[in-house]
């Protein structure tokens, strides 16, 4: 993992990057289709965003990212390149510029596509986590799985940007203090028995 580097305070509005890898698209092979549907699932969010960035699979992939993050982009979502074949490289790509992962994430957007009928969603290796102030996940390549991805995302990106940031957990009630749950003393945002979006 990369080391830490402190969060960076965003001036004006939050900025995000989408990153498609796919050897195919970037060759002129096929159009790709899932990167502008991240890009307009991100600026439904609120956050400026440009075109999608399509380059091949593999080291390419790596650099994308690190332009993306020195350009300060608050978010950064890459998609394809997360499966099984020799060239679905894009995690190995993403784990050297991180630092820290968030691996619950990461399984809520595999648990969804479940959820959503599609198995195979499981095989999926994609990576999430922090590099500096900047929130980086990995998504599959077909448009199905991004948008299911945009959903898992606009319930906890608001709440993930604001904690990347420094903020402070939410308060709710008369005490204020949220109920801690595990050694870790993670908070929940209302009640004790709610589970995270996509857990069974």
């Amino acid at each position: 993992m990369a080391e830490a580097r402190p969060p960076v305070a965003a001036a004006g509005p939050r900025t995000g990057a989408v990153v498609v890898a796919s050897t195919r698209a970037a060759r002129g092979t096929y159009a790709d289709e899932a990167g502008p549907l991240l890009v307009d699932g991100l600026r439904a969010m609120g956050l400026a965003v440009g075109d999608p960035v399509v380059v091949e699979d593999g080291e390419p992939v790596g650099r994308a990212l690190r332009s993306a993050l020195a350009d300060g982009a608050a978010v950064v979502l890459t998609t394809g390149g997360t499966g099984l074949t020799p060239r679905d490289l894009t995690p190995e790509q993403t784990a050297p510029v991180l630092d820290r992962e968030l691996p619950g994430l990461a399984e809520a957007l595999r648990a969804r596509g479940r959820d959503k009928g599609v198995p195979t969603s499981s095989l999926s290796r994609g990576l999430a986590g922090t590099a500096g102030g900047a929130l980086v996940v990995n998504l599959p390549g077909s448009p199905g799985a991004c948008r299911d991805a945009l959903e898992v995302l606009a319930e906890v990106l608001p709440h993930a940007l604001d904690q990347i940031a420094g903020g402070d957990h939410p308060r709710s009630g008369a005490g204020g203090d949220h109920p801690r749950s595990g050694a870790g003393g993670d908070h929940r945002a209302s009640g004790a028995g709610e589970r995270p979006a996509g857990a069974r």
